[in-house]
């Protein structure tokens, strides 16, 4: 278990501190959401976290499999829905290292479903994940 402390600072804005390491992290209400968007918001930590998720898995992927995945980019987008307010939508963009070729891109591509953070979203969460 990873015990995470949450205050709220005030302003729209909160304080993060993780457990085993100390390290502090601040979000902020977004502008869609009556915020001023100086930070993360709380809903841009689930993007960061889902995208974040898949490189690891692509990286313990690579790792098992001897070959190099320094320099893959993830770059992800999400949409807000409403009634109620939340995430209705993530669009990924998976860039590889030049060197991949299309079966190990479909490869990697997998860690998408398999991320821990991907399996504990809504079902009805709209997904598009593009890859080069």
């Amino acid at each position: 278990m990873t015990e995470i402390t949450c205050t709220y600072i005030g302003d729209g804005q909160t304080e993060l501190k993780h457990g085993p390491s100390g390290v502090v992290i601040h979000t902020d209400l977004p502008p869609d959401n009556g915020g001023k968007g100086r930070l993360f918001s709380p809903t841009d930590l689930l993007a960061s976290a889902f995208a974040s998720c898949v490189l690891t898995i692509m990286g313990k992927m690579a790792s098992a499999r001897g070959e190099n995945l320094q320099g893959a980019r993830l770059t992800i987008t999400k949409e807000m829905a409403q009634n109620p307010r939340r995430v209705g939508a993530f669009d990924v963009k998976i860039t590889f290292p030049a060197h991949f070729t299309q079966e190990q891109k479909n490869f990697y591509k997998t860690a998408v479903n398999a991320c821990p953070v991907h399996q504990s979203l809504r079902s009805d969460i709209g997904l598009t994940v593009h890859i080069k």
